[in-house]
């Protein structure tokens, strides 16, 4: 039987799985369709993709400095240059902190972390059992696997519904907020903004990032990836994919209009909505771990929204396990 089991792929679980694969077996489950997360990347094509999750890692600690130092020098992850054009005005500019974005997509971290385990790609978790030491995990599509421990990545809402009955923590019981997001990815005809990306002050859009700068493939077409704010996105998520053409109408019309350039036929249009992009409020603990039942909690949402979290709240845990 394999130790471990961890639940989503994304920088926590990704981080976690590769940290306990040192030691332990470890297998992966995510419910999308490759790993990544909210880092995920959309492909337009073989060559051409959006980074619709994760826009780039801008390292704050000294220990995540020094790992993305590292993935830098083995050519996973890379600068993001250009000129960022910052328009906000509730918010303060650091031009001191790097942009970092993977070299292909910004899942090539989960993918560099996961490369030589198990993952199962598809599966959602649908309900979790302890009995006899053991782990039973069900899933959407019938499947039933068993394992030693469990450990779980998910957003909080999804976490609360699956293990609160296991976790007598207090932190299960508190009443997080995790803000939605709205992203719209784009193809238009060749502009003449020279940007890398605009951060708003705007009410609805909040984020615009021209997949073109990255300097991952060559297109004689522009293409964007917009997001909306997160107060804009709280007010329209639970119906976006009824309301996805409007809303996509909106954030599109927007983009328009506060770059300042006219309207061009829009090629390629897809809307994705994030429920759970992030918790901006950090709660007193980084990690979760019972070592009487063998289960562990990791994610971005106990220390804050940014992706560095998720990797922080994941080494966290692994040093209370292997305690």
């Amino acid at each position: 039987m394999t130790s471990y089991c961890v639940i989503g792929s994304g920088i926590s679980g990704a981080t976690i799985a590769n940290l306990l694969s040192k030691k332990y077996s470890v297998d992966v489950y995510d419910k999308a369709r490759g790993p990544g997360g909210r880092s995920n990347h959309k492909r337009l094509d073989k060559l051409r993709g959006f980074d619709h999750g994760t826009q780039y890692i801008s390292p704050k600690s000294t220990a995540f400095k020094k790992f993305t130092k590292k993935l830098i020098d083995k050519k996973v992850l890379k600068v993001w240059g250009g000129e960022h054009k910052f328009l906000s005005v509730t918010k303060k500019e650091n031009k001191n902190h790097l942009k970092i974005i993977g070299r292909k997509g910004n899942n090539d971290l989960s993918k560099h972390l996961l490369k030589n385990i198990k993952c199962y790609f598809g599966k959602e978790l649908k309900k979790i059992n302890y009995q006899n030491r053991i782990w039973k995990l069900i899933f959407n599509n019938g499947d039933i696997k068993n394992y030693e421990n469990l450990i779980l990545t998910c957003p909080f809402p999804q976490l609360q519904k699956l293990s609160k009955k296991y976790i007598s923590h207090r932190f299960i019981n508190n009443k997080i907020k995790m803000d939605a997001n709205i992203t719209v990815m784009i193809e238009i005809k060749k502009t003449n903004i020279n940007f890398s990306s605009f951060l708003f002050n705007d009410k609805i859009l909040g984020w615009a990032g021209k997949e073109n700068s990255k300097n991952r493939f060559k297109s004689n077409t522009d293409l964007w990836t917009l997001q909306s704010t997160f107060n804009w996105a709280n007010k329209k998520i639970n119906n976006n994919k009824e309301n996805k053409n409007l809303n996509s109408k909106i954030l599109i019309n927007k983009f328009f209009q506060l770059v300042g350039i006219k309207k061009t036929k829009v090629l390629f249009s897809l809307n994705h909505g994030w429920k759970y992009s992030s918790n901006g409020k950090p709660l007193k603990i980084k990690s979760y771990w019972n070592s009487r039942l063998n289960l562990g909690v990791c994610a971005d949402w106990f220390n804050g929204p940014r992706l560095e979290s998720g990797w922080i709240s994941a080494n966290n845990l692994y040093k209370k396990i292997i305690k």
